[in-house]
């Protein structure tokens, strides 16, 4: 079998170049939409002392020496989302960051190890708000890219049509015939509703296995499918960085944006009690040391902040796979000017 040809070849580059000039047009319209919008632009740095504390988020290890060549574990982040919350607690109102971030174990059409982050927060104003900039930044791409759709595969999605809203309550009814509500928090109960619906149940699956494996099989591939879908109140277990909702706290101010059963964007209605975070950070931890063999510091610098830090929304949106949507691309390759080995 002959080797495959070197990005770098011209033939190649030649091919992929179409894509590379469409993406830099979206990334200075974006920079332009976002400066019209009274944000700032941040550059938060890649080194840190944690990377994130989510289970299943892996991370690129190294060390950092003094003088005397002693080193300490730092690590390449997987969001820029401490450090753009330390900015917050220290008075920006409304920033936005093209930020390259490192995510270890994630390699495919959809996923590379380094990717472009864009990520925004509005201190002050709900979540609904980044919502919305979600859908214009779709249309945006697109406007750009010279298309009227976003494509991935056989999927189309018009962003110009009024987005479906879905909470994952209904996303579970409509896509797999699950009622999500009555097996909240209830393993045993989830699990026997994966069953009805011929999703596998291990003995060590956990609340969340299940509800990621039920949404993977059943409910993703549907989303975004002909207009834009937000995803929106998860389970609280499921909350991650999001405080929990005014209304009813099992549910959290989190949200998903997909296209073409593509997920786009995650945010949130941000949670600001440290000690809450803390809670969810070191319960991440132990599931990644059951489930992986290794746990991430928690930063500390970070929970300190998270005190001071005023009531705001945020939203990370994959912006390589933004631009694949929105010129057509078949995979993240393609739009990325030097891809990772």
């Amino acid at each position: 079998m002959s080797a495959p040809t070197p990005w770098w070849s011209k033939e190649s580059h030649a091919d992929r170049r179409p894509f590379l000039m469409a993406r830099g047009r979206i990334r200075d319209a974006a920079r332009a939409w976002f400066g019209g919008k009274g944000f700032t632009e941040v550059e938060s740095g890649a080194l840190q002392v944690s990377p994130g504390n989510e289970a299943h988020l892996h991370a690129f290890a190294t060390s950092r020496l003094n003088e005397a060549g002693e080193g300490r574990p730092v690590y390449l982040h997987t969001s820029p989302e401490f450090s753009a919350k330390k900015l917050l607690a220290a008075g920006e109102t409304r920033i936005f960051d093209y930020a390259r971030v490192y995510r270890n174990r994630e390699a495919g059409p959809l996923h590379a190890p380094e990717f472009t982050m864009l990520e925004w927060y509005r201190a002050g104003e709900p979540y609904e708000a980044v919502m919305g900039d979600c859908v214009e930044l779709c249309r945006l791409a697109t406007r750009e890219a010279g298309q009227a759709l976003l494509r991935w595969r056989e999927g189309v999605c018009d962003p110009e049509a009024p987005p479906e809203r879905l909470t994952l309550v209904d996303a579970f009814a409509l896509h797999a015939g699950v009622d999500l509500e009555a097996a909240l928090g209830d393993r045993d109960a989830l699990a026997a509703a994966a069953r009805s619906v011929n999703v596998r149940v291990g003995n060590d699956d956990s609340w969340s296995d299940l509800f990621s494996r039920i949404l993977v099989q059943h409910i993703e591939s549907k989303l975004g499918q002909g207009r834009l879908t937000l995803l929106y109140e998860y389970p609280a277990e499921e909350a991650a960085l999001a405080r929990p909702l005014d209304r009813d706290p099992r549910f959290s101010e989190r949200f998903e944006l997909y296209a073409c059963g593509v997920e786009l964007a995650n945010g949130f209605g941000e949670l600001t009690d440290p000690a809450e975070q803390r809670r969810r950070f070191e319960t991440e931890m132990n599931v990644k040391q059951a489930t992986y063999g290794e746990r991430y510091p928690l930063d500390e610098d970070f929970l300190a902040a998270l005190a001071h830090m005023p009531a705001a929304s945020g939203v990370a949106l994959g912006f390589d796979r933004l631009v694949m949507l929105a010129t057509g691309a078949r995979r993240i390759a393609d739009v990325l000017w030097t891809p990772p080995l």
